[in-house]
């Protein structure tokens, strides 16, 4: 039963979407690590402002005596505009300290030391702000441009956090922009140059699943030189050949079905005649005497070859049915099959041991060991030359890979023709009249059991060894 084809896919579980969430996926990664430095350098230069800020107090400081003679409004408005509780300038291993007097000095909670810069530190006190400052008190601590001296504010970290925040969620807004209209533009190209093709491939090989010999459904392939272009180029050469492969399929079918009518009435008009040759044969005429054997040969011969075909068109596909064989066993009866047994001038050597069991189809590899058996026999039969003692030996050796079973002769071997058409039915018959069915036949069965069958020349003679894998080998026999 022909499963039906794969629908194609939607909007939502196909391709597309994949495509456009990885890259936006991929871009929002490299912005993560991109806004890392960013944020730290932000907040770098978020405390470096308020720090140039407290510098133009401490140079207040310089022309004043005392922080402390400083009108009350003027340190407000320094105050405020470096956005600090309270600022301290050192210098000469002296502090001074511009704060309110009204106000409690509250206590630091962290320090920032600006004069640290470099990335690695600016980035954990950056995450440091966004994950855990809310309301703290930090004391930023920064060094005076062109002296030795040091200046320190005492700010509250809210503020700062939340300019970050803002900025992050900005960086966000703009890397989401910047990935979905990456993204877009990557799809729009990618969905022209391999989603749309993959696409169409799909719908035709889709279709060409339903109606594998309709030819216009064979799909044209674009000029293109890529990956794509080389796979519709081989997909439209597949198409092709399996649509001249099941034409011809179906014309062989159609002219089997003509031919086994004809050979089945054919093969009854042989025997028809091959009785009649029988009588013939029994006339005292001296030429009927004469020409009564080719007769009957010849008619032996047509009737043989009718029957074969015939069986070779009945031949199914049926999976071998394993089961424990004794090998030696099943050599002499295929010998037996093959009219070997009692042969008057052939003699037959059956040197399987008899502890080797195979686990294969009992009825099908009789059929190969019979088929190989029997050419050896007839090629013993009709040869011009015959050996002194003609001789067919059938032997087996289990080896690592599995088991081989051999059989061999001593006669003339095979022509140059029947070599280069071995296997090949109705063509690889080593002699006038032959089918070549036996062989095709046994190559069949024995690859349905895995195996391979190979042909190896003798001096004189001919091998054919049938390899089976290590599944067929179970062991030998205990007496």
């Amino acid at each position: 039963m022909v499963e039906e084809p794969s629908r194609m896919p939607g909007f939502l579980t196909g391709i597309s979407v994949r495509l456009i969430a990885t890259i936006i996926l991929v871009i929002m990664v490299v912005e993560v690590v991109i806004y890392l430095p960013s944020v730290a350098n932000y907040r770098a230069n978020w405390l470096n402002n308020k720090l140039s800020i407290g510098v133009v107090a401490a140079r207040v400081l310089d022309v004043v005596p005392n922080a402390m003679s400083l009108p009350e409004t003027l340190t407000d408005r320094l105050l405020t505009a470096a956005g600090a509780i309270a600022i301290g300038y050192k210098r000469d291993g002296q502090k001074q300290l511009i704060e309110r007097a009204d106000l409690p000095m509250p206590m630091a909670e962290i320090t920032a030391d600006m004069r640290h810069d470099d990335p690695p530190h600016l980035i954990v006190g950056a995450l440091d702000v966004l994950f855990f400052g809310s309301n703290r008190t930090t004391r930023v601590v920064g060094s005076v441009p062109g002296s030795s001296s040091q200046i320190e504010l005492l700010i509250n970290e809210a503020p700062l956090r939340e300019d970050m925040l803002i900025y992050s969620r900005n960086i966000f807004i703009l890397s989401l922009i910047v990935a979905s209209i990456t993204a877009i533009v990557i799809y729009v190209v990618l969905s022209r140059l391999v989603i749309r093709p993959i696409r169409r491939l799909i719908a035709n090989m889709t279709a060409f699943r339903r109606e594998p010999e309709n030819a216009t459904l064979i799909i044209d392939p674009m000029p293109r030189r890529d990956e794509i272009g080389v796979m519709e180029r081989e997909l439209s050469g597949m198409e092709t050949d399996l649509f001249a492969m099941l034409r011809q399929r179906r014309h062989l079918a159609d002219l089997g079905l003509g031919v086994a009518k004809i050979n089945h009435d054919l093969r009854n008009i042989l025997t028809s005649a091959q009785l009649l040759s029988d009588q013939v044969a029994t006339l005292d005429d001296p030429k009927v005497q004469r020409l009564a054997p080719r007769l009957v040969q010849t008619l032996d011969r047509a009737t043989s070859f009718a029957q074969s075909v015939i069986e070779y068109g009945r031949e199914s596909a049926t999976p071998p049915r394993r089961q424990p064989v004794d090998l030696h066993m099943l050599v002499e009866e295929s010998a037996a099959d093959a009219a070997l047994a009692g042969h008057p001038s052939i003699r037959f050597d059956n040197a399987v041991p008899d502890e080797i069991s195979l686990y294969a189809d009992p009825e099908q590899m009789a059929r190969v060991l019979t088929n190989l058996i029997k050419n050896a026999r007839e090629a013993l039969e009709t040869t011009q030359k015959p050996p002194q003692t003609p001789t067919i030996t059938c032997s087996a050796a289990e080896n690592g890979d599995g088991i081989a079973i051999s059989v061999s002769d001593n006669g003339p071997g095979l022509p140059p023709r029947a070599r280069q058409n071995l296997f090949v039915a109705f063509e690889g018959s080593a002699r006038a009249g032959g089918t070549g069915l036996g062989l095709a036949i046994a190559r069949e069965l024995t690859e349905a059991h895995g195996g391979h069958l190979i042909y190896q020349p003798l001096d004189p003679g001919t091998r054919f060894v049938v390899e089976l894998p290590s599944s067929a080998r179970i062991g030998r026999k205990r007496g």
